[in-house]
C-alpha cells in the first residue's frame, strides 16, 4: 500500500491530470468519490495516474436511463495515494439531432420578441 497523501494534495494532483465534473470525500474518512463526463477523460485519468493495470478493478455498463436515453458507464475502483477511489463516468450514447431550419427559424424569431 502506498503512503497516504493529504485530501489536498490528491485533490491537486487529480485536477492537474484531469478535469472531473465532482469529487466527494466519502464519510468513512478513506475514500473518494470522482466523476467524469466521458469514458475517454476517465481513462485518461486512469493512465495519466499510472492506475491503468490489467488487474485495475472496473466496469461497464449499457442501459437507457429513466426517460429512454441509451447511456453506457464505466466504473474503476483503484487505491491512488493511500486513498480508496469510486471513480465513474456517465455518458449518453446517442445525441439529439439538430433542429430541422423551420423549428430554427421560429425559436429565432421567437427570442427576439419582446
Amino acid at each position: 500500500m502506498s503512503i497516504r497523501k493529504s485530501r489536498r494534495a490528491v485533490m491537486a494532483e487529480l485536477l492537474l491530470l484531469a478535469d472531473p465534473t465532482a469529487i466527494r470525500i466519502r464519510p468513512d474518512g478513506e475514500s473518494m468519490a470522482f466523476d467524469f463526463d466521458t469514458i475517454a477523460e476517465l481513462r485518461s485519468w486512469l493512465h495519466l495516474a499510472g492506475l491503468d493495470a490489467p488487474d485495475l478493478l472496473t466496469g461497464r455498463h449499457d442501459g437507457t436511463d429513466d426517460d429512454g436515453w441509451p447511456f453506457r458507464s464505466m466504473y474503476a475502483y483503484p487505491t491512488w495515494h493511500g486513498w480508496k477511489i469510486y471513480a465513474r463516468a456517465f455518458e449518453h450514447t446517442d445525441t439529439a439531432a439538430p433542429l430541422d431550419p423551420h423549428t430554427a427559424d421560429q425559436l429565432a424569431a421567437l427570442a427576439v420578441t419582446p
